[in-house]
């Protein structure tokens, strides 16, 4: 890991640690902040948490966005990744006021472009640490899929035999964390799950759609 890059992971953790003690002291210590000194506190959940966590690492990247172009640029240069889709076209010929994308400008699609590229590039990471995927026997997801080759997310949802029924991508992520990886299934909503997801998407760029292959 670059000394970059372990910066920007001790200034993460700082905010979320200070994000999680105002929680407490808001959420769940009401008798301490009264002055009660006989109250117990209790320690925000496991949801508080995360919520904290998420929220302080979304304020850290809007204060720090040359950190976070400095590890996309970082890990685009480690790995093989695919661009997102010019939209550029959308600025052209007819489109004017009334039109679905008559108000946006130039700035909007690099906004997009940029943000999409960010959600994909953490897939990437992820894709790419043992640690970050929750492993316990030191395997990443590229020791089998190389750049997230012979994924084959176009073919989902199709019957996996291994689970006995229809499953969609997400839950064929989730199969090899638990069996290769030897780590934790991850929530629908997980944001390691939306990057994963982002990265094997869109390392297939220009692939048709033909659900239920194998």
């Amino acid at each position: 890991m670059s000394s970059n890059a372990k910066k920007a992971l001790v200034a993460v953790a700082a905010v979320a640690v200070v994000g999680l003690v105002l929680c407490a002291q808001n959420l769940r210590w009401p008798e301490a902040i009264a002055g009660d000194k006989d109250a117990k506190p209790s320690p925000p959940t496991n949801a508080e948490a995360k919520v904290i966590a998420d929220e302080a690492m979304a304020q850290w990247k809007l204060k720090n966005p040359d950190r976070v172009e400095q590890w996309v640029k970082e890990e685009k240069e480690r790995h093989k990744i695919q661009p997102p889709a010019d939209n550029t076209a959308l600025l052209k010929g007819e489109q004017g006021k009334g039109h679905t994308y008559g108000n946006y400008t130039e700035r909007d699609l690099l906004i997009w472009s940029r943000e999409t590229e960010k959600l994909v590039v953490d897939g990437s990471r992820i894709f790419h640490s043992s640690e970050l995927l929750g492993g316990t026997v030191g395997v990443s997801c590229d020791m089998c899929h190389p750049d997230a080759a012979n994924t084959h997310p176009e073919t989902y949802p199709k019957f996996q035999a291994q689970m006995g029924r229809v499953a969609l991508l997400r839950d064929m992520i989730n199969w090899c964390i638990e069996h290769p990886v030897r780590g934790k299934a991850l929530a629908a909503d997980d944001a390691r799950m939306r990057a994963l997801e982002a990265y094997i998407l869109a390392q297939r760029k220009g692939v048709k759609l033909d659900y239920g292959k194998h």
